[in-house]
């Protein structure tokens, strides 16, 4: 396991100082501002603290409502909201200086047998096949940012299958864009571990397709002003984050300073594993 991935796995392991109240800390991240992914990943932990083991998440619902301090802890105060046959239902508030930050709803559910149908996997290039990120980030970017990037993306093994938006700036391109991801190291058999990493991953790129229609770089290069307002996962199969899941991304539409983007996350022989929509602010500079 790396250094970075060890570091993430202890920020999702959180403080538990009541029964239902839960205390995370935050990293550094690009912005000053702690990253959505990490916010939603602690909150889903918090969350799961509460219900059975056997009971992994099938559905989360957030939104981001105020800028999270770095600098500062971020409570998690969990709502048990119900606890039936087959699911449970928590909903979660996460509170800074007072105010609440972030709003999350999860749903849990007991394994059953049901019908079964998914979309195919779209076609996309070998992971291994792909430059890693301190490959291919210096190529495209000013020196500090791409090691910035690199710093804040240490955890995971992320790839572009094709170049990212700040690689080119300037040409619009259908939006649609996929990326390979896993964690740098092994995991524990530990399912929510599993489920959180891949919503802190989420966040990173689903935006993306937004900035390839308009020939955006985004806010790596600072031609737009970017932040998530909610975000909705879906969890079908099981799947492991310490292996490669392709997220495979789209944008359907952008308007009134806003877009959306919507993704489908695939494990590597097939199976669909999580579907994630979300809409952001997505700004451009006077």
């Amino acid at each position: 396991m790396t250094e970075a991935l060890d570091a993430l796995l202890d920020l999702l392991d959180l403080e538990q100082i009541e029964r239902d109240y839960f205390r995370g800390r935050s990293r550094s991240a690009l912005v000053p501002r702690v990253f959505g992914g990490q916010v939603a990943a602690q909150a889903l932990v918090a969350a799961g603290r509460t219900v059975p083991g056997d009971r992994p998440p099938h559905s989360l619902h957030a939104y981001f409502l105020r800028a999270g301090d770095p600098g500062a802890p971020i409570v998690y105060m969990v709502d048990r909201i119900r606890d039936g046959r087959s699911f449970t239902t928590r909903r979660v508030v996460a509170v800074q200086h007072g105010n609440p930050i972030f709003h999350l709803s999860a749903s849990f559910q007991t394994y059953e047998e049901g019908l079964e149908h998914q979309t195919d996997m779209p076609s996309a290039p070998d992971p291994e096949s792909l430059p890693t990120a301190a490959e291919m980030l210096p190529r495209h970017l000013p020196a500090d940012v791409a090691e910035r990037l690199i710093e804040a993306r240490a955890a995971v093994d992320l790839r572009y299958a094709d170049a990212p938006p700040w690689a080119s700036v300037g040409t619009a391109r259908e939006p649609r864009s996929q990326v390979w991801f896993r964690t740098n190291g092994k995991l524990a058999d530990d399912p929510l571990l599993h489920i959180a990493l891949a919503t802190y991953v989420s966040d990173m790129t689903l935006l993306d397709s937004v900035l390839l229609a308009h020939g955006r770089g985004g806010w790596a290069v600072g031609d737009v002003v970017g932040a998530s307002l909610d975000h909705a996962m879906w969890f079908h199969r099981p799947f492991r984050a310490d292996e490669w899941l392709l997220y495979d991304q789209e944008s359907p539409s952008a308007s009134a300073g806003r877009g959306l983007g919507q993704a489908r996350i695939y494990t590597q022989d097939g199976r669909l594993a999580v579907t994630v929509i979300q809409e952001g602010v997505v700004r451009v500079p006077r």
